[in-house]
């Protein structure tokens, strides 16, 4: 048995917003949760947001964060709350958090993976802080502690396009440089599947100095310049403008054995006085990069056909599994570029894997997923990843 409903709240009291979407949820459920996914606006008072979660589900366990827009079966929502309930006799759930990430973001990965060994999960969800630390330094360590094929899902939390502070959920906790999970064990059916829709224009560049997540030169001259020369008069808006204008790294640094998809990153940050840019993930020193862009058609189409290929492989083994939960963790980018159509995305998903599947998601500050023929986790900018769970 595995079931899962979603609810939202949109009342401008925190208390009363978390309390009526948590009771929404659950009041989908024949019994109690085992879990509840919680994803809420910046806007709230973040503690008393949580407050409503436990006044409705006392002692559930809690996980999520703070978003650039949330996502639910209802689609999308601002200034909102969303909340998934979710129970079954065949998965179990365990949580577990890491705080100060951004002291060692590694290390951080392989503290929070201990909390799973010996669980023999296939599979987690994280929830990283978008601001603080380098995602790609915490997938290294959940896979050094877990193995290469520990299939990692997730995003980075967001604030509203604010870039000033993130918050992570554990239970009834709000925190901050912290990364929560949830691991789950048993016999259950489950895919991934990533999508993009951004494609590469000009020339390709070399990255001739870096160190992790920031670049200091391309083609030997400062980064900022070449962004500056780039964006025109828009460059007075990075870092937020760049998160539509992320770097593609080509050949063996960012095409990950798939010639329909390349890495991207997205600016972070801006150091003007260096001339350097940070990015959400690492860009390694050497490597081909290009400037990239997104159009609307392609966006929504790389949505549908990440479902599309999740279902397919949901499926492959047995025809009779039957989707039970989306979890859409989708980037603030695809929203900025889609604007008022950014429903039609949630939407493409859902009429590929059924419109009564619940839903549950939020646009992110970068995503976390499987990708490749080996399926191997990392950490993205600019697309929409998803998992669907079966049973």
């Amino acid at each position: 048995m595995i079931e899962a409903f979603s609810g939202t709240s949109t009342s401008t009291d925190a208390f009363n917003a978390g309390r009526a979407a948590a009771q929404a949820a659950m009041a989908g459920l024949s019994v109690t949760p085992d879990i509840l996914w919680v994803f809420g606006a910046i806007g709230y008072n973040q503690q008393e947001l949580l407050d409503g979660i436990a006044a409705a589900a006392p002692g559930t366990p809690v996980v999520g964060c703070s978003t650039d827009g949330e996502i639910s079966t209802a689609g999308l929502g601002l200034n909102s709350v969303v909340v998934m309930a979710l129970a079954s006799n065949r998965i179990q759930f365990h949580t577990a958090r890491v705080e100060h990430i951004s002291k060692d973001s590694q290390a951080a990965g392989v503290q929070l993976a201990e909390n799973f060994k010996g669980l023999g999960c296939r599979y987690i969800q994280i929830f990283s802080d978008g601001l603080c630390g380098n995602a790609d330094q915490i997938i290294q360590g959940i896979r050094t502690s877990l193995g290469g094929d520990i299939k990692i899902a997730g995003g980075a939390a967001g604030d509203g396009g604010i870039f000033k502070k993130t918050f992570q959920y554990y239970n009834d906790r709000v925190l901050s440089d912290s990364i929560v999970a949830v691991a789950f064990q048993g016999e259950f059916q489950f895919a991934t599947a990533v999508g993009c829709g951004w494609f590469p224009v000009g020339i390709a560049k070399k990255v001739t100095r870096a160190q992790g997540n920031v670049v200091h030169e391309l083609d030997g001259q400062p980064a900022l310049q070449v962004y500056e020369k780039f964006l025109g008069r828009h460059a007075y808006l990075l870092p937020a403008v760049g998160v539509e204008y992320p770097l593609g790294l080509l050949e063996s640094h960012g095409d990950l054995e798939d010639e329909n998809y390349f890495l991207c990153r997205a600016t972070m940050g801006v150091d003007r006085q260096a001339g350097a840019i940070i990015f959400a993930g690492d860009v390694p020193q050497g490597a081909l990069v290009k400037m990239t862009m997104g159009n609307e058609a392609d966006i929504i189409q790389a949505a549908a056909q990440a479902a599309q290929t999740a279902l397919e492989n949901l499926c492959a083994n047995d025809p009779a599994v039957k989707p039970k939960a989306i979890f859409l963790y989708s980037c603030m980018a695809r929203k900025i570029v889609l604007g008022s159509r950014t429903d039609e995305e949630i939407l493409a998903v859902q009429k590929v894997v059924g419109r009564e599947v619940p839903v549950i998601g939020f646009y992110t500050y970068g995503e976390y997923a499987p990708i490749g023929k080996f399926g191997h986790s990392r950490f993205h900018n600019e697309t929409a990843t998803m998992t669907i769970i079966g049973g």
